[in-house]
């Protein structure tokens, strides 16, 4: 989701192209008012992602949204005026868009808070499921359901429900997860474990601040499941008493020369050749450090004794000949 101001349009559209090369497959952008609702058609005469309009309260800044060539709608029904709302059917209706139903334990009705003495997973599944019924009662069914929530077990249990429940397609998610450490984390623990077990079909790592690095980590979360390989898999051991190479600055100088790339590749950073290459035998290239040099392998097998001050620009030289890059 896109964290500039939507009547913005240079700001955003230049977010949205930071956030594609990084590899973002659908960007939301806030609509809190009818110039921001507008915006949208600048907007997206000037990207290439699905562009989903996140509306809350006004049906009209809704139909506006959608008007103005959104790809689709995300609502919460609840907060709406319930007469209004097949008027916002009718515009998603009539031009093909489909609608995520976004329940927020921040956001729950009054009367479910009361029965079930707060936001916990049973009040936002009976909240989603009203939700749907609203929509399917009158007919439309295209339908994507996020039931989110701060806190990590809530949120799982009200995945897993909801998943018995409908076969709606899942946009998961831990929303205000904090800044970057607190986020990974707790998407990690929340997205990583409902997607092991088959629940969900998009995501969205929820960050404070810069949005760039919500994707990043929604591409770890998916590898480290071996459900995507999009872009390096940058292995690199702890570090202990035999390394001797300055081996956070050579891992951190290699993720920032890659970013961009997204050929799958498996790459070690390590810090001392006693164990390196075995360690990383599957790796497609790695480095090893020793004293004042390091060992370039493939495959866990040696290649060659390379200077310390040259470990990166071989190594980086290595990933453009496999990927046909020039060098990062």
């Amino acid at each position: 989701m896109t964290s500039t101001d939507t009547r913005d349009v240079a700001a955003t559209v230049r977010q949205i192209h930071s956030l594609q090369e990084a590899g973002c497959e659908l960007v939301r952008a806030a609509v809190p008012d009818l110039e921001a609702a507008q915006a949208l058609r600048a907007i997206r005469e000037r990207i290439s992602l699905p562009l989903v309009a996140d509306i809350h309260f006004d049906h009209r800044l809704a139909i506006a949204a959608i008007e103005a060539g959104a790809d689709a709608i995300r609502i919460n029904p609840g907060n709406m005026k319930r007469s209004k709302l097949p008027d916002v059917l009718s515009a998603a209706e009539e031009r093909g868009i489909p609608i995520r139903i976004g329940i927020n334990a921040g956001s729950l009705e009054k009367d479910l808070l009361e029965r079930h003495g707060g936001p916990v997973a049973e009040a936002l599944v009976e909240s989603a499921l009203r939700n749907i019924r609203l929509l399917e009662d009158r007919g439309f069914t295209a339908i994507k359901v996020s039931l989110k929530s701060s806190d990590v077990p809530t949120m799982i249990d009200a995945y897993r429900e909801i998943a018995r429940r409908t076969d709606c397609p899942l946009h998961l998610g831990v929303t205000e997860a904090g800044t970057l450490l607190n986020a990974a984390i707790k998407s990690a623990i929340g997205i990583g474990t409902l997607l092991y077990e088959g629940i969900g079909d998009t995501i969205r790592v929820s960050v404070t601040g810069d949005p760039v690095p919500e994707v990043r980590i929604a591409y770890v979360i998916l590898r480290a499941l071996n459900i995507r390989s999009v872009g390096p898999d940058i292995i690199a051991c702890p570090t202990c008493g035999r390394c001797e190479i300055d081996l956070l600055s050579v891992v951190e100088e290699v993720e920032r020369r890659l970013e961009g790339v997204h050929e799958p590749l498996k790459i070690a950073i390590m810090g001392c050749v006693v164990n390196g290459p075995g360690e990383a035998a599957e790796a497609d290239i790695g480095i090893a450090g020793g004293r004042h040099a390091g060992m370039l392998f493939k495959k866990g097998k040696p290649v060659r004794k390379v200077p310390e001050g040259d470990l990166v620009t071989v190594l980086l030289e290595e990933v453009a000949a496999l990927t046909g890059r020039r060098k990062p």
